[in-house]
């Protein structure tokens, strides 16, 4: 046979499926920008007059007052505090609710359905509405900012180490359970020792979320640095918010450095 033989046939062109496709998603993105059928009312007349205000307003973000900079450190102290915080204390509640969640490690269909349920729930609720209800509770400051952060990492840490627990084989198991081990036994024997790396991955990640939420919680009064960038923000006083922006963006690089080396060496 000649190389022209064995060459594969030409692609079928899909030109026409692309362009409805295409057309499709622009007439769709269009009708969301109708008000008449509930649509998100896009006013471009409003952003080109505008857009000098706006423009003046990033001027300054781009312009960070240094000297703000000390008055920062109690804040992001208190921020880190309630990152780390929320994110141990998630870290230990979730290794029992995550093996409960996992069909290899309980086949207890009825108390695997209510875990979910209750991690669904938990995930369903926006992290600024558990700030703003525990703000309510507990009052202004710190507390009201970990008691969020905790609730948000076990949603996370649950939902994905039990779905990828969930989605690897384990004959492990089916050995142990040959063996005439329990359920219990094995879960603690065998499961556990091959999903810590799948744990401590979340964690990390659960880590770096936080201090970035943090940021958000504190504009409805739950501690650390957003509550400090929601004052700034509220006297126009936009060079300190630009500092505190950069501050926030080289502590979440930061930690992700060390998050990624920590990684590494757990692999």
């Amino acid at each position: 046979m000649t190389t022209a033989e064995l060459a594969l046939p030409p692609r079928p062109r899909r030109r026409l499926r692309a362009a409805l496709i295409v057309a499709a998603l622009v007439a769709f993105t269009a009708l969301t920008c109708l008000p008449a059928i509930g649509g998100v009312e896009v006013d471009f007349g409003a952003i080109a007059r505008n857009w000098a205000n706006g423009a003046t307003k990033v001027r300054q973000l781009l312009q960070p007052d240094f000297t703000f900079l000390p008055r920062t450190v109690g804040p992001m102290l208190e921020t880190l505090a309630m990152a780390v915080a929320g994110a141990a204390f998630a870290a230990v509640v979730s290794v029992p609710l995550t093996l409960w969640a996992a069909r290899p490690s309980n086949p207890n269909r009825f108390g695997r359905a209510l875990v979910r349920f209750v991690i669904n729930v938990n995930r369903a609720v926006p992290d600024l509405v558990f700030a703003t209800v525990l703000v309510a509770m507990v009052g202004v400051g710190t507390l009201p900012g970990f008691l969020t952060l905790f609730l948000f990492n076990v949603g996370v840490v649950v939902k994905l180490v039990s779905e990828a627990i969930e989605a690897t084989d384990h004959p492990y198991l089916e050995a142990g359970q040959a063996a005439g081990g329990t359920q219990a036994q094995m879960n603690r024997a065998t499961l556990l020792p091959q999903s810590w790396p799948l744990f401590a991955n979340q964690w990390l990640y659960s880590l770096e979320l936080n201090v970035r939420i943090s940021a958000i919680l504190g504009i409805v009064g739950a501690g650390g640095i957003g509550r400090l960038l929601d004052e700034r923000r509220g006297f126009y006083a936009y060079d300190d918010v630009g500092m505190i922006i950069l501050e926030i963006l080289v502590v979440v690089v930061l930690i992700e450095l060390v998050s990624n080396a920590l990684r590494k060496r757990l692999r």
